[in-house]
């Protein structure tokens, strides 16, 4: 069997296709929307590098799988064209994620303050995910004025943001590092 090539050429002219076929601009908003999940695929992947708790471990590779399920709906023109059922985000995804975050977040403290990022490795990573999550569903949001986007997509990734924070809280008090806003010098 012959290797395919990494490179086909047919991005050279600054189009790429969408699945359906139409070619658009590689700065269309749907490539700027599914290529910030890609990022943020890239910073969970690193985050999970340094996660030591299985439990989070695995979690955190199932939302790596969940963003590229979401990149390759948003890849698809869901104008013409019925994403593939495994491109599809439903309820259960949601009540998943949404389990875990409640289960992440009885671990921790009361919090009575803002938290800043940073405090420790770990924590400084989710954050960084937690910060790109919510660019990524500020994309999606604008896609979604112009283009059908599915309710449950929208409500993945508003508690995908959640889950990085409490994940990151997590890992901060793991090593008292939390560190809180202080109004004023400090």
């Amino acid at each position: 069997m012959k290797k395919s090539n990494i490179y086909t050429k047919t991005g050279d002219k600054g189009t790429t296709a969408l699945v359906g076929g139409t070619r658009v601009s590689k700065t269309h908003l749907r490539l700027e929307a599914y290529g910030t999940l890609d990022e943020l695929n890239s910073h969970v992947g690193w985050l999970n590098c340094v996660i030591g708790e299985q439990e989070d471990h695995t979690f955190l590779l199932y939302l790596q799988h969940k963003l590229f399920t979401l990149g390759s709906y948003l890849a698809t023109e869901t104008e013409r064209k019925k994403p593939l059922a495994s491109s599809i985000i439903g309820e259960k995804d949601i009540t998943r994620i949404e389990e875990q975050i409640d289960k992440t977040d009885a671990l921790l403290p009361r919090l009575n303050r803002f938290v800043l990022p940073g405090g420790n490795e770990p924590a400084s990573r989710a954050h960084i995910c937690r910060t790109v999550a919510r660019r990524a569903e500020r994309l999606v949001y604008r896609v979604a004025e112009i283009f059908p986007v599915a309710e449950e997509v929208l409500i993945f990734l508003n508690r995908l943001s959640d889950y990085f924070f409490v994940l990151a809280r997590k890992e901060g008090c793991k090593t008292s590092e939390e560190i809180y806003w202080e109004q004023g010098d400090i």
